[in-house]
């Protein structure tokens, strides 16, 4: 190796070069926090963009050097950052992640093994059979062959699932449909587009979520085979589907039923909130996302099947990868587990956490947010002034300062933005524009929530 050469990552000798560096940017991370002093910085997108933009050339003609790029650009980038760690950053499914899954991240990146042949990837390879095997048992504990695949998140999920159903009725003489409730996540509609399938019949949800007599009526109108998608944990209010009597009305019309679990389904885990999906399991397909109610860096999703057997359609020889000789000697063929080619081994930090807080500590963070959404709810109650939509399902609370139009509603938000002092979301609800808080973070206290609803107030009387 040329002595002027930077260091790898990897090997025995990676460990020792990454140290010095990690050093750095554990401090930038703290220095840049420090220097953000809140939520998110202030000044707007231009005073972000000017800051990022003074740094310098991002291509100079001789570089800095490790130590200074790292502590320059991951200082500017803390500084900068939309940080979910921060109590006051409740606007999206965007979630801290746990430390323990960050350092997991970071063994991926050094040792960064491909999951597209197992010559890349031996051993997380093997990890990764065996955790999407026990996750997809949570989704469907009585089934004979679950399995799941490792997606990117809900998107990605959700339209594997298209995938497969259409796949599964290749031979029909007409396209399937998909029916979803107007609740439902936009990626149903793209990648409806994306498959070159008919576009997603979509029924009217006025109440949040879809109902069993508007999808019976729905499906009574629909030919050939059908695919209904509902949602547990819509991504505006966070409301679930009623899927037993979902599942009834799929099973009385010939319909195979998906849920879209992306934000609800780690629920699964706490044994408090588990019974919010009851009718789960008689899905063919769910959607999980683990970088929403799961802690994880993004990303982390999972596309869990009833029948491992409704996976072989994605198979696919590259006789670089998984040349059939290689199989049948025992190799294990990995093409068939992503549309994806190179692709990380994103199981890691999943497995790390699973294997450090196991079900009981997880379902323990995912009781402590739900309880903070009940918390936030009593106080919006509480308080003169403002008008709370509905008590919580899952960790998202609405709320709108009393007779406010939506006008206002909306400026509140930018201001607070603007001011880099909280991130709220914003969602429509019953023809009203509402301030979205989706909680996330589990060490937030109820004086976190009692100053968002300081802000919230003083920014409504400006």
């Amino acid at each position: 190796m040329c002595a002027a050469s930077p260091p790898l990552a990897g090997g025995a000798p990676g460990a020792d070069a990454l140290r010095p560096l990690l050093d750095t940017v554990l401090d930038a991370l703290r220095v840049g926090a420090e220097e953000r002093g809140g939520p998110l910085p202030a000044g707007g997108p231009e005073a972000v963009a000017a800051r990022v933009e003074a740094l310098g050339a991002v291509l100079p003609e001789t570089g800095t050097g490790p130590h200074e790029a790292l502590r320059t650009l991951v200082r500017a980038l803390a500084a900068g950052a939309a940080d979910p760690a921060h109590p006051l950053c409740a606007a999206h499914l965007h979630t801290p992640p746990l430390a323990l899954a960050a350092a997991a991240d970071l063994a991926a990146s050094a040792l960064n093994p491909s999951m597209d042949s197992w010559d890349q990837a031996p051993a997380a390879s093997a990890l990764e059979a065996l955790v999407t095997a026990a996750l997809a048992a949570e989704a469907f504990p009585a089934a004979r062959h679950p399995d799941a695949l490792v997606t990117t998140g809900g998107t990605e999920s959700n339209q594997l699932a298209l995938l497969l159903a259409r796949e599964r009725h290749a031979g029909h003489d007409r396209p399937v449909r998909t029916v979803v409730g107007a609740n439902a996540h936009h990626s149903f509609h793209r990648a409806a587009w994306l498959l070159g399938l008919p576009a997603p019949v979509t029924v009217p949800t006025p109440h949040g979520v879809l109902e069993p007599a508007a999808l019976a009526e729905a499906l009574a109108h629909t030919g050939g085979p059908v695919l209904v998608a509902a949602t547990a944990g819509t991504t505006d209010e966070g409301l679930i589907d009623p899927l037993p009597e979902l599942a009834d009305v799929c099973a009385a019309h010939g319909a195979e039923l998906h849920v879209d679990a992306a934000y609800g389904g780690p629920a699964l885990l706490s044994r408090t909130h588990r019974h919010l999906l009851d009718g789960l399991d008689r899905a063919r397909t769910v959607t999980v996302d683990l970088h929403k109610l799961g802690w994880q860096p993004a990303a982390a999703g999972l596309l869990a099947v009833r029948d491992a057997d409704d996976l072989t359609v994605l198979g696919h020889t590259a006789d670089y990868l998984n040349a059939d000789d290689d199989t049948e000697a025992g190799l294990p063929d990995l093409l068939g587990r992503s549309l994806r080619t190179t692709r990380r081994p994103d199981v890691l930090k999943t497995a790390v956490t699973l294997r450090a807080l196991g079900r009981s500590g997880l379902g323990a963070l995912v009781d402590a947010c739900m309880s903070l959404a009940q918390d936030l709810a009593d106080l919006v109650e509480k308080t003169p002034g403002l008008d709370l939509r509905a008590r919580p399902t899952l960790t998202t609370v609405l709320f709108r300062p009393t007779e406010a139009d939506d006008e206002t509603v909306a400026a509140i938000r930018r201001t607070l933005l603007a001011e880099g002092r909280a991130v709220l979301g914003r969602a429509e609800a019953d023809g009203r524009l509402w301030l979205k808080a989706t909680l996330l973070n589990p060490h937030a206290t109820p004086g976190d929530l009692a100053q968002l609803i300081t802000l919230v107030e003083g920014s409504a009387h400006r």
